[in-house]
């Protein structure tokens, strides 16, 4: 009997990044290269290859955060991914910024146009609390019977925007595993499979609480995985964002079921890969409309502008000091977003501004007491460290202009920042504080009073602090925001 074999292909978190651009790939010494990676015509070459090697033998999965993050993606409320989506064949995908044009948009306008399901196990109607999508998917490749699950981002209805999950619940999906995995398992499955966008630390949690995985498709989280992560007899992989990597498990199965032998890589989708024509054709149609005002030149920086570090982010400052500059205030929040690729230094463009901030909110204004703004930061920051991976629901730490705190990562929850300074003097509990934000996960609704939105959006906020200010020599001479001590 000749062994059995199956190959699966990742992509995660491409956030709408149809061409290539700019990555950060870190020296030893701990300074930054800056190389260009990703692009669908890039992976549609590594996924042919794929099935040139194995015909009949691949699984092509995508974890979702794929029709969000670039002008593009923004411009068409994510009709431009579904023509290249297709192109690539995928079997099957779950969801996160997929709802940022609200539930219906996702599933009356651009779901019924892909070629592949959206599985989660984990998303409800709150109305009747049927599944609001296919719970699974059974794959014959080559004999091999592939089952294949999905877990939306549980924080769809928690973190996000309350629009994003208009008329949906969303739990964790530990408790209905099991019982999915049993059903696939009667029928028929070889393999198991789960397409995750918890996050890597609550994947590889879930993978220890859960039996019978197999392999574990991780996403949400951008790790690059050069290795995968065993957990609970599960391989756990997970391959960046942006589209600059594709993971590939290559599997071995065994005579009397089970897997034999893993082969795991994480390939960057670089510039030895040569474009698929006909991919590289779907794309410049998309781009070429939007070309010109794209690639407008906006303003100059010295320094790399990145999302790659956990508590500040030369990135985000920038932002941070262009909508603090627009409201007139000394304080200005974000969110820790984690996706947008580097600006290298050099010229800034249009294009890098929709990178930095897709969803172009207004820049608003809030009151704050210092007691609030303590108690947002605690929470943010538990969302971020809590010690349960199931509690972390954040991305990165809040981004903070005009704001200096000390804090202890492995202290409890509330009880983590040491000391905080607000414009240069000792935060005041009492005191109240304007300050600037984007986003509702800037400042949450909870949060604040006398809110305002201002008559100017972030990129145009952004291009007037390029066009009115230095930032390539003062824009971040101050000591870091936020430190650990």
């Amino acid at each position: 009997m000749s062994q059995r074999r199956l190959t699966i292909l990742q992509i995660n978190d491409t956030h709408g990044y149809l061409e290539p651009h700019p990555e950060i790939v870190w020296e030893p010494d701990g300074r930054p290269r800056y190389t260009t990676l990703g692009g669908y015509a890039r992976i549609a070459t590594l996924f042919r290859r794929a099935r040139d090697e194995r015909p009949g033998g691949v699984v092509a999965l995508d974890n979702g955060d794929t029709l969000h993050g670039t002008f593009a993606a923004m411009h068409s409320r994510g009709e431009a991914l579904v023509e290249p989506l297709n192109a690539l064949a995928l079997d099957a995908m779950t969801a996160h910024w997929e709802f940022a044009w609200g539930p219906e948009h996702l599933r009356r306008t651009l779901l019924p146009r892909l070629r592949h399901p959206l599985l989660a196990i984990n998303c409800y109607e709150k109305a009747g609390g049927n599944l609001a999508f296919p719970p699974s998917v059974m794959l014959d490749r080559d004999g091999v019977q592939v089952g294949v699950v999905g877990i939306a981002a549980t924080i769809v209805d928690k973190t996000m925007p309350p629009h994003f999950a208009e008329g949906l619940r969303f739990t964790l999906g530990e408790a209905e595993l099991p019982g999915h995995i049993r059903r696939l398992r009667e029928e028929g499955a070889d393999v198991i499979v789960v397409l995750s966008h918890l996050g890597l630390p609550q994947d590889v949690k879930l993978a220890s609480r859960v039996p019978g995985i197999d392999v574990l498709l991780s996403g949400h989280t951008h790790n690059r995985l050069r290795q995968p992560i065993q957990a609970g007899g599960a391989i756990i992989m997970q391959s960046g964002c942006h589209g600059s990597f594709i993971g590939r498990l290559d599997l071995t199965l065994g005579e009397q079921g089970g897997i034999a032998a893993a082969d795991h890589r994480l390939i960057p989708v670089d510039e030895t890969i040569e474009p698929d024509p006909a991919m590289q054709a779907i794309v410049e149609g998309i781009m070429a409309p939007h070309r010109a005002m794209l690639d407008r030149v906006v303003g100059q920086t010295s320094i790399g502008l990145d999302r790659t570090t956990m508590l500040e982010a030369t990135m985000d400052t920038l932002l941070l000091r262009a909508i603090a500059a627009a409201a007139g205030t000394g304080l200005a929040f974000s969110n820790g977003w984690r996706y947008g690729a580097p600006v290298p230094p050099g010229p800034v463009t249009v294009s890098d501004l929709w990178n930095i901030i897709p969803t172009n909110p207004p820049v608003s204004t809030v009151e704050l007491t210092g007691a609030e703004i303590l108690a947002m930061l605690e929470d943010n920051l538990e969302n971020t460290f809590a010690a349960d991976p199931y509690a972390q629901m954040g991305g990165y730490a809040k981004r903070c202009f005009g704001l200096q705190l000390a804090f202890k990562i492995e202290n409890p929850l509330g009880h983590r920042i040491d000391r905080a300074f607000a414009e240069g003097a000792p935060l005041d509990a009492g005191r109240r504080y304007r300050a600037a934000y984007v986003t509702a996960q800037g400042v949450p609704a909870r949060y604040g009073r006398d809110r305002h939105d201002l008559p100017i959006r972030a990129i145009d906020a952004l291009e007037r602090y390029l066009r009115d200010s230095r930032p390539e020599a003062a824009a971040f001479d101050t000591p870091a925001a936020i430190s650990a001590v």
